[in-house]
């Protein structure tokens, strides 16, 4: 009877907007179809009900504390999970494996404690059967592995270009700083898309110097909106015919490398050593160091490599050829005066980041192209770490330089979201373009292009702020002058009471003056989440809305979005009270703070300390407190 009440809410429950769409190809190992809550559940045996409307039973996958797939259709038993803390994280997105032409179909996933049944998405699942195969001759200069969509793409579409086997990600669109990171580094330098992708929808990827070792399945994935679109593109490397004179060639290279693997073994520490070099990030610069005592031809060519085979600096022909160098390293390198003649090919990399911590090849090739020397460089950059304690009035984030900085710069800080945290420029910060996460939270030295300290304070720093941050400075045209990146670690507040205590205190404080129509929420993480503790809104308290366990037992300072006060009382703290709560400001469009705590409850024990007098006992006890 239960299940049938819960079927008919289920057929009645208002729709949400317009479903998103999910599109795979048949074969492919599975599919995710997206749901993620954003609200807070207070139901403490809720289940998560996955549910196809066209079929009966109509369940597609139940997750609850008992009876998960009872009720589940046939068709989808062994083919369908969650992740394990799915009921924890509230991300309940279902995985289907090994998706049939049949599976197309709307998809509803919605969650209900039995009585009540609160829809959360609903997704369109497209199971297609084609498939794109495209061809390539061995030594192509690139080829196209092809996918459409439909024209005119809103600008905050992402476009993901990734490999089944192995598992890597080939090229990503937009391709931002963050983003470059993810792509593999066997594809870096070697892939790109149409600049004008949005208008037309042509989302192709064009794929350079194509091997074999490129032979295998490719997914282009679209994120719009909701929809989620793929299409599945095989690659095959068709090898060339093999000419005659190649036979010849191979037969006199067996001979070379004869003769020459005494000299090769001879030398073999030479060639596979690698100096180690460390630099801080944020430094001005690091030595890549490359010496010999060989006399060098005048016309020979130097190169600096990275281990991802981007070129990073060219010496040939008796200047720099900067057109020659990868986009990471223009205008980034310096190798001295006549370094053929000084036989000094070291080379400066100006403003190391943790992204140039790779291995670097210095190579100089003779005139026909004979490799006469080569040296590999090991560079490790780290990153400055700053640790703060929650309670703190503000942390330093470091950030100088000994560099002349145009007046015209521009200062910005980030954090590793992409959200902006400060940025100074025409003479002053500019509070407008922080997001509302650090709103009134930083400050930096006045002239600080002058001065050359570009450091941030950060106010009031909790759980929430630890995160790497980056300091960029650009000149007018955008160029990156100078990049330092602080690794902030905030530790989570620490709460110790005994229980039988009057109350405990969980303190938060932070800038006054927030917006009068934020929300303060105070919920239990663990080990019960989702557990609401205390709530404030339009002005004042709302016991309603709490846990029954916390009724009566809690309060707040008046005002505290005025004041900036979010502390928590909580009255007769209990041994079960122990656990992990946080406290958000939030408003539309998400956090404004919010901060972590550890509450620890210790209990107390009654230890009698029998004191003994010959044989006899002594009757008086002796009472203690003892912590567990």
């Amino acid at each position: 009877m239960k299940m049938l009440l819960v079927m008919v809410l289920l057929l009645h429950v208002s729709q949400h907007a317009l479903a998103g769409v999910v599109e795979v190809n048949e074969g492919a190992e599975s599919v995710l179809l997206p749901c993620e809550y954003d609200g807070i559940l207070t139901e403490e045996n809720f289940r998560v009900v996955w549910t196809r409307s066209d079929l009966s039973p109509r369940f597609v996958h139940q997750r609850g504390e008992e009876g998960d797939l009872e009720e589940q259709n046939q068709r989808y038993r062994g083919r369908t999970s969650m992740k394990p803390d799915a009921l924890d994280s509230s991300d309940f997105s279902l995985t289907l494996r090994k998706p049939h032409l049949s599976d197309s179909s709307n998809y509803t996933c919605s969650i209900t404690d039995g009585v009540h049944v609160r829809r959360v998405t609903d997704v369109e699942l497209k199971v297609k059967d084609h498939q794109e195969e495209v061809k390539v001759t061995e030594g192509a200069e690139s080829v196209i592995l092809p996918c459409r969509t439909t024209p005119n793409l809103p600008k905050d579409v992402t476009v993901e270009w990734t490999r089944s086997d192995p598992d890597l990600m080939v090229h990503v669109y937009p391709n931002t700083s963050k983003e470059f990171m993810k792509q593999s580094k066997f594809y870096r330098d070697r892939t790109e898309m149409y600049e004008d992708l949005l208008r037309t929808g042509d989302v192709s990827l064009t794929l350079k110097h194509p091997t074999d070792r490129d032979t295998g399945s490719y997914i282009c994935t679209v994120y719009r909106n909701k929809d989620i679109l793929r299409q599945k593109v095989v690659l095959i490397h068709v090898k060339g015919p093999f000419p005659s004179w190649a036979t010849a060639v191979l037969v006199l290279l067996v001979l070379v490398l004869i003769v020459s693997a005494g000299v090769l073994y001879h030398f073999r520490f030479c060639f596979m050593s690698v100096y180690q070099v460390e630099a801080e990030s944020g430094a001005e610069s690091v030595l890549l160091p490359c010496r010999t005592t060989v006399h060098l031809p005048g016309d020979a060519k130097v190169e600096w490599r990275d281990n991802t085979y981007r070129t990073v600096h060219v010496y040939q022909n008796g200047s720099d050829q900067p057109e020659e160098q990868g986009q990471l390293y223009r205008t980034r390198t310096v190798m001295e005066r006549n370094p053929l003649q000084s036989r000094n090919l070291s080379l400066t990399l100006k403003h190391p980041t943790d992204v140039d911590s790779r291995i670097f090849t210095c190579s100089v090739y003779s005139r026909e192209g004979n490799i006469l020397m080569e040296k590999h460089v090991h560079l490790t950059v780290r990153v400055y770490q700053v640790e703060a304690e929650s309670e703190a009035e503000s942390v330093l984030l470091p950030c100088r330089t000994i560099v002349h900085l145009p007046g015209d710069a521009k200062v910005e800080w980030r954090d590793n979201d992409h959200r902006t945290v400060h940025v100074y420029k025409n003479g002053s910060d500019q509070p407008e373009e922080q997001d509302q996460f650090y709103r009134a939270r930083t400050v930096m030295e006045r002239n600080p292009l002058q001065s050359r300290n570009l450091s941030l304070t950060l106010k009031h720093p909790t759980d929430g702020d630890s995160d790497t941050f980056t300091c960029r400075v650009y000149s007018r045209e955008g160029n990156i002058l100078m990049e330092k990146k602080v690794l902030l670690t905030v530790r989570v507040c620490q709460v110790e009471v005994e229980e039988g205590a009057e109350s405990v205190l969980l303190p938060f404080r932070t800038t006054p003056d927030l917006p009068g129509e934020a929300e303060v929420e105070w919920w239990r993480l663990e080990p019960k989440p989702g557990v609401k503790v205390h709530m404030y809104q339009n002005g004042s308290d709302q016991p309603e809305d709490q846990d029954q366990v916390y009724r009566n037992r809690t309060k707040m300072n008046q005002d505290p979005l005025k004041t900036g006060d979010f502390s928590l009382t909580l009255d007769h703290p209990k041994h079960g009270d122990s656990g992990r709560y946080r406290c958000g400001v939030k408003r539309e469009g998400g956090f404004m703070r919010y901060k972590t705590f550890q509450l620890q409850v210790k209990g107390r024990v009654q230890v009698q300390d029998q004191r003994t007098s010959g044989t006899e006992a002594d009757p008086t006890p002796l009472m203690a407190d003892q912590s567990v």
